[in-house]
């Protein structure tokens, strides 16, 4: 992404949601953008996803500038959005492209293993927890195989013991399929567990905050002082900014210290 800005009309007025985003990531990372509500964050994962186009700059995935949705990039939304009248195999089959006429059905036989809901091909939507269908829908996304995978809040509505084993569902199929992943979400432990790196954006206009590479080992414990000093880390970033716009006889020393104006955040290019 190569200084993207986006803006809204909202009645005579016009909204700039994003200003001047611009980062590169790299094939196979997981990355996480977080923060607080009304950010912008939805806004450029749907950027990415080709659902909006940026008011200025421009957005590439694999060289190609990116002017609509494409099979190279999945979308997975916090609701589930499984059509009720199909089965799993249907909604799996439902998002593979119509160019496929050989295999389909060993297709979805792969990515119902993919996700772990082997037994129940022929179960409705309603007769699936949340969870389950959370994996229905990640399969659907990923049966055209795309370079992306684009995660939109995707465990926001599920109970707190469902969405940590979705976590670790999450990342299995990261490493099973070796998929580019950019993960919205607000909960900072979620980034920390999930993300290579993390860019922490602004309130709006949104702007790259600041850019934190985690460098803990796999597999992540809560409980470790280097996941609570980055959690620490995230918070400050995150908040610490709010507090001291509130205030403004703080000293600003530490807003510098987290806001990423430097010109080498100039492009979004996903390689």
């Amino acid at each position: 992404m190569d200084q993207c800005s986006k803006s809204f009309r909202v009645d005579q007025a016009t909204v700039e949601v994003l200003r001047g985003i611009s980062l590169s990531i790299k094939p196979g990372e997981f990355f996480c953008f977080v923060g607080g509500s009304g950010c912008g964050k939805s806004t450029l994962l749907k950027m990415i996803a080709g659902l909006e186009q940026p008011t200025a700059g421009k957005i590439a995935v694999g060289g190609h500038t990116i002017s609509g949705p494409g099979l190279d990039r999945g979308m997975v939304f916090q609701e589930h959005r499984l059509l009720p009248w199909l089965n799993v195999e249907q909604n799996i089959d439902f998002g593979l492209r119509e160019s496929v006429k050989q295999g389909r059905d060993a297709i979805i036989r792969e990515h119902i293993q993919l996700v772990g809901l082997q037994g129940f091909e022929k179960a409705y939507p309603r007769q699936l927890s949340g969870g389950m269908a959370q994996r229905v829908g990640l399969a659907r996304a990923l049966v055209n195989r795309p370079e992306v995978l684009l995660l939109d809040e995707p465990l926001g509505a599920l109970d707190a013991l469902t969405r940590q084993q979705m976590q670790h569902e999450i990342l299995r199929i990261w490493r099973a399929e070796n998929t580019t992943m950019v993960l919205v979400t607000h909960d900072i432990d979620e980034a920390i567990f999930l993300a290579d790196r993390i860019a922490v954006i602004g309130n709006r206009p949104g702007e790259v905050r600041e850019l934190i590479e985690v460098d803990l080992p796999r597999p992540r414990s809560r409980g470790d002082r280097g996941f609570d000093q980055l959690r620490q880390r995230l918070w400050d970033s995150i908040f610490e900014p709010q507090s001291r716009e509130a205030d403004p006889t703080l000293d600003n020393a530490t807003t510098a210290a987290v806001t990423d104006d430097s010109p080498e955040a100039t492009e979004f290019l996903l390689k």
